[in-house]
């Protein structure tokens, strides 16, 4: 029996949106990651409901059978992922919160991560999820590009 606990990745709503319609990237590294269960998917449901308007809004602008292609390849992620679900943060939380990062509609995300205790939080959005917003919340955030070189770096 493996005891080896995987790593709980928490991804912001641009890395899981850009693994799922990209063909090719880190993004989608991460989410074969998960779907090969090396790595754990914790997936806040104020992420997926942002994911999931991100795909109909992209799913709009392609042919029939590829917009439907993208709804079956992101269902399928989720079978395999079997996603780590973090309720919404209170409304209250939210409004206490709001000093620890720039963006208003960052605050749930944040939250939710918080609350998920990942060993690391995804995202592309740097300008808002800062090495600030890091220190203050104590969460190890990262690019796709910085994860993957520190775990190079580990096996090397």
């Amino acid at each position: 029996m493996n005891t080896q606990r995987r790593i709980r990745l928490f991804l912001d709503s641009n890395v899981l949106t850009g693994g799922i319609v990209s063909n090719w990237g880190l993004d989608k590294a991460v989410l074969s990651l998960c779907a090969a269960r090396v790595c754990r998917l914790v997936l806040a449901e104020v992420v997926r409901d942002e994911v999931e308007e991100n795909l109909l809004f992209h799913a709009g602008r392609l042919p029939a059978d590829a917009a439907e292609q993208l709804i079956d390849d992101y269902r399928k992620l989720l079978r395999l992922t079997h996603p780590e679900p973090i309720p919404y943060p209170a409304k209250a939380d939210v409004a206490a919160n709001r000093h620890l990062i720039r963006h208003l509609s960052d605050v749930p995300v944040l939250l939710s991560a918080t609350a998920g205790k990942p060993d690391w939080l995804l995202t592309r959005n740097t300008r808002h999820f800062t090495q600030a917003v890091a220190e203050r919340t104590r969460l190890r955030i990262a690019t796709p590009e910085e994860f993957f070189r520190t775990l190079a770096a580990l096996i090397r």
